[in-house]
């Protein structure tokens, strides 16, 4: 027996979950649209009952308004939005694909798959990038990446982005995941369109070493240089 929450009065019915960040109060179920049986995705944000920080609920904030503005057939659109008593919700397209993260354990990757991710992944920063004011993504990492069963890639979660770059307070928290941030965003100084192909550097080094993302630290030698050598 589940414990899923109710969603039938906004419109949707929950499948299964997918994933959470329980510390940061968030669930991400699979679920369906009542009204037109499609598969969708439901992240949940349990601001009042996890006792979540602020910049947390912010970053939801953040991701629709971002994602708002996005048309790209690799960037899940964004669908709807409802706030329930036990949380604030975001509705976006369901992409059946698994995160590069997750599929780290089980495939080896080979030289002309990952120079195939890439090239898709620069595709989707170069729409991101061209936009006025551009979109600087900030936590591309393999987590964030997904690829489908035809080497289709998504790339999702933007919690973190920025639309434009320039200065970041010198009091502001920083954001993204430690290995895949450029020296400029660890430092809180001026991001650029460059930001995010450092991420994507490091990932594709995770691919071609078969290094799980969150020991991507192991590569790092006191400097900050990432070291390797492919296997």
């Amino acid at each position: 027996m589940n414990n899923y929450p109710n969603f039938s009065d906004y419109g949707y019915q929950i499948i299964k979950e997918l994933g959470h960040n329980r510390a940061g109060g968030r669930v991400t179920y699979l679920a369906t649209e009542i009204n037109t049986q499609k598969t969708v995705v439901v992240k949940q944000f349990q601001f009042a009952t996890t006792g979540a920080h602020w910049s947390e609920y912010q970053a939801y904030e953040r991701e629709v308004q971002v994602l708002k503005t996005l048309d790209h057939p690799n960037i899940p659109h964004y669908l709807d939005s409802f706030q329930t008593p036990s949380g604030f919700c975001m509705v976006q397209e369901y992409k059946n694909a698994i995160s590069l993260a997750n599929l780290a354990t089980s495939q080896k990757w080979q030289p002309q798959q990952i120079k195939q991710i890439a090239i898709s992944v620069l595709e989707i920063l170069k729409y991101l990038q061209n936009r006025i004011p551009p979109v600087i993504h900030r936590d591309l990492k393999p987590e964030n990446i997904l690829v489908d069963n035809q080497m289709n890639i998504s790339l999702v979660d933007f919690g973190f982005a920025r639309i434009g770059g320039g200065e970041v307070a010198v009091s502001s928290v920083v954001k993204g995941t430690l290995g895949f941030m450029p020296p400029e965003q660890i430092f809180n100084r001026e991001l650029t369109t460059a930001s995010d192909l450092y991420s994507l550097g490091a990932t594709l080094i995770c691919l071609f070493t078969n290094t799980p993302a969150t020991e991507v630290g192991s590569l790092m030698d006191d400097m900050g240089k990432i070291n390797f050598q492919y296997f």
